[in-house]
């Protein structure tokens, strides 16, 4: 199954920019199961995209959009994490244009990693409703609560729709470098103007789904309520990527439900969207 519905020649993997790396784990995630369903029905939603988009006027497919294979993963979180920075990092070093599919979040750690290895001047902007910086969370430290503690260990960061974290996160967060959900709600996007600034000229971003609003994606492991809608986030990825260069992307955490394929559609919409963004960019 691959991303798009997209004429042969666009999806080679010499001839394209980007490719899409399917990353179909959910071992260390603690409420709802199913993200490693995740990538299959973000590839099935997207055979229907139209190509053509609205906003930027172009057709990102065709610079070229290549779907791999899925990462074979281990059940050992940190062992995974292992198999998706090789994997990864093989892609960012052939100069193609990682994107990530998830599974939980724990995913992005690797992926992270493999950019880190390949960019010096790299920071991660992720979007979430969770801080997910916790050291170590039910024995391990490469559980999908400790995603951002991990990162952080390799490159700054921005967080962005934060609306929840354990007391324990509360003086690991950099204040600075965080935009909570209740201040965009407030203030708009000028709440987030201060901290996309200390994003490094080269960026990674990662999107966990649950960022937006149940009442707009309430197909996650961990929905929370006041979150971001389709236009707010959309809108801050296009501010970033008019004045950064965004290396690679993942977006995890889409449990699908078979009653409701419209968040498949969605996930799927947002990557070409921020791909379309990035590329007229």
């Amino acid at each position: 199954m691959k991303f798009g519905d997209f004429p042969e020649q666009y999806t080679g993997y010499e001839q394209s920019a980007i490719i899409v790396l399917p990353v179909p784990y959910d071992n260390t995630s603690t409420w709802l199961k199913g993200a490693d369903r995740g990538p299959e029905a973000l590839l099935r939603a997207s055979a229907h995209l139209e190509l053509y988009d609205i906003e930027t006027a172009t057709e990102v497919f065709r610079r070229g959009i290549c779907t791999l294979d899925p990462v074979d993963c281990p059940q050992d979180p940190e062992e995974m994490v292992e198999v998706v920075r090789k994997n990864a990092l093989a892609h960012f070093q052939a100069g193609k244009f990682v994107v990530g599919l998830g599974g939980e979040h724990s995913v992005s750690i690797g992926l992270a990693r493999a950019a880190a290895g390949c960019f010096s001047d790299l920071s991660v902007l992720q979007f979430d409703a969770h801080s997910d910086l916790r050291d170590s969370y039910q024995g391990s430290r490469y559980n999908h609560a400790c995603v951002m503690a991990r990162i952080n260990e390799l490159s700054s960061s921005v967080q962005v729709g934060i609306r929840s974290m354990d007391r324990e996160e509360v003086d690991r967060v950099d204040r600075d470098r965080v935009i909570f959900a209740h201040d965009l709600h407030k203030y708009g996007m000028n709440a987030a103007s201060e901290a996309l600034e200390m994003l490094s000229d080269t960026v990674y971003l990662t999107i966990d789904l649950d960022v937006l609003d149940p009442s707009v994606m309430p197909s996650t492991g961990t929905p929370e309520p006041g979150g971001l809608d389709w236009y707010t986030l959309t809108g801050l990825i296009r501010r970033v990527v008019r004045e950064k260069k965004v290396i690679g992307m993942d977006v995890v955490e889409l449990l699908p439900r078979e009653h409701d394929p419209a968040p498949d559609f969605l996930a799927a919409k947002l990557i070409y969207r921020t791909l379309s963004m990035i590329y007229a960019a």
